[in-house]
């Protein structure tokens, strides 16, 4: 049987790539640093998934799957070795950590006289996961090994954008496998990340230029999925669903996605058409309440998601590189500097001791002459008024 090794066997791992895997005939062995999650897979080799929506919910067993320590780098080495494919869920912090194993993997395999080409699909939300991935484990492959790296073995970038919601212990049901998702379950990949043929998985399509779904997933879908969490805060909604039941957050964030969509549509040369339908699938997706997804979640980690090259400041970027409106944009960024960031103090720091221009200009990067952070700083302060008033 074809064999894919999973890092992470997490809410995209479980709840996403192995449902793929598994459907398109592969066993599927996750590599997993949670014990729990290890032990009561290699005990019952399945898993239950729960397909929730408005119209009513499904459960299916994904089968074919066990785990393996992701800490144990040599056993996590022997299943690369004989494995027809890679994949990651890990997030993009900790690619680092599994670089060693993903090494020691490889050197194995071509030791042992296998030199068949081997992909890694990596399901992580960053720009260059594939040039940052390779390099991290180019770094722990020595002599003719790094050389075999480049010609062998394909880092492949996705596009993940099925929705997966945090689990409760009320939603697991006293099982720690269990997995809700939406049903969406569509993956883009970069068809020219693979080397040689890539493999046939269900619902997993090659496509290329890769940089327009890139876009795509960062600029409309996360960027609208902020908008929505930072509006919607300052209305005092809790859930992203309770947000888009409302209609000015609902208004100002289709608003926002709609500008991205239009400056996507100019830097990639296609129609916005089906960019702009995409927004109204993606509101719709949103509003699914049976996820359960908070603004909470969905907004916190200030520093990365106002970074120069991320959802908020990107599309921007994009909006003002096009000569195109972005008021709506500005607005969603007005609104994130408002946000109570429950994972990091430092923009409400650096606002505190600065003023929200400083945020703009350091964190967001953007030039102290660019007209933009004016845009931004009055919708800022109409925000402010509104919001005080609000709570007066």
């Amino acid at each position: 049987m074809k064999k894919v090794v999973q890092f992470g066997a997490g809410n995209i791992g479980r709840g996403f790539i192995g449902q793929l895997f598994s459907r398109s005939g592969y066993e599927v062995v996750f590599a997993e640093v949670d014990a729990r999650i290890v032990e009561s897979m290699n005990e019952t080799r399945r898993y239950p998934l729960r397909v929730v929506s408005e119209g009513g919910d499904y459960e299916t067993y994904i089968e074919k799957v066990r785990a393996v320590n992701g800490a144990d780098i040599e056993a996590v080495a022997r299943e690369i070795a004989s494995a027809e494919v890679v994949g990651t869920a890990v997030g993009a912090n900790a690619l680092q950590k599994i670089a060693p194993a993903l090494a020691a993997g490889l050197e194995l395999r071509w030791r042992t006289g296998i030199m068949a080409p081997l992909n890694v699909i990596l399901c992580e939300n960053l720009v260059d996961a594939d040039a940052s991935f390779r390099k991290m484990v180019s770094a722990r492959l020595r002599g003719e090994d790094k050389g075999r790296l480049t010609r062998l073995v394909g880092f492949v970038r996705a596009s993940v954008g099925r929705m997966v919601p945090v689990m409760t212990d009320e939603m697991r049901e006293g099982n720690p496998l269990r997995i809700w998702v939406e049903e969406y379950d569509h993956l883009p990949v970069d068809a020219e990340g693979f080397v040689g043929l890539p493999p046939r998985v269900h619902n997993m399509e090659p496509v290329a230029p890769f940089e327009l779904y890139v876009a795509r997933k960062l600029y409309i879908h996360n960027m609208g999925h902020a908008a929505v969490a930072y509006i919607g805060a300052l209305r005092g909604c809790r859930f992203i669903w309770e947000a888009v039941g409302d209609p000015a957050v609902f208004g100002a964030a289709r608003a926002a996605m709609e500008e991205s969509a239009r400056a996507i549509a100019a830097e990639h040369g296609v129609g916005e058409g089906p960019l702009l339908e995409h927004v109204g699938e993606l509101l719709a997706r949103f509003a699914n309440r049976k996820l359960g997804d908070t603004i909470e979640r969905v907004g916190r980690d200030l520093p990365r998601k106002l970074a120069p090259r991320d959802r908020l400041a990107g599309a921007l970027a994009l909006c003002r590189k096009h000569d195109m409106p972005r008021g709506h944009i500005a607005q969603a960024i007005a609104a994130a500097l408002l946000f109570e960031d429950s994972l990091s103090s430092a923009i409400k720091d650096e606002k505190d001791a600065k003023g929200p221009r400083s945020v703009l200009e350091t964190v967001c990067g953007l030039d102290p002459s660019d007209p933009d952070i004016g845009l931004i700083l009055e919708r800022y302060e109409s925000l402010k008024r509104d919001f005080a008033r609000e709570t007066q």
